[in-house]
């Protein structure tokens, strides 16, 4: 995905579906600090960006990786979990992306695969200071 850099602090309205979204995410087990630095009010990505870090930031409608950006263009829950439909861009071509997301009582959010997947995968909301 793209190393377009966002700000996690400068965001516009953010569809209420994504409210409990918003923020730097990295996968659970790594150090935000390896993977985001402060920039204004909020965070970035660390410089040189590395892109396969599996950190993503939400700002309003907006979600970025290391190498894309994206629009999100729906959101709908199915049996308890977020299903959200994205425009995303890198470098080299655009696609239609889904993705499979629900937040958990603990503070992170789990990211899922396919709706078959059982268990997915934990990210933690990194600290904007």
């Amino acid at each position: 995905m793209m190393g377009s850099l966002l700000m996690a602090g400068a965001a516009p309205a953010a569809p209420a579906g994504l409210s409990g979204y918003q923020g730097a995410w990295v996968l659970a087990g790594r150090d935000c600090a390896e993977v985001y630095s402060a920039a204004g009010r909020g965070l970035s990505f660390r410089k040189p960006v590395d892109l396969f870090a599996p950190a993503f930031i939400i700002s309003g409608q907006r979600i970025r990786t290391p190498m894309a950006s994206c629009r999100v263009r729906s959101i709908r829950t199915v049996d308890g979990r977020d299903h959200l439909d994205l425009d995303c861009a890198n470098a080299v071509a655009s696609n239609d992306v889904r993705v499979i997301m629900t937040p958990a009582k603990d503070g992170t959010l789990t990211r899922y695969y396919s709706e078959q997947d059982p268990t997915g995968i934990a990210y933690r909301r990194c600290s904007e200071r």
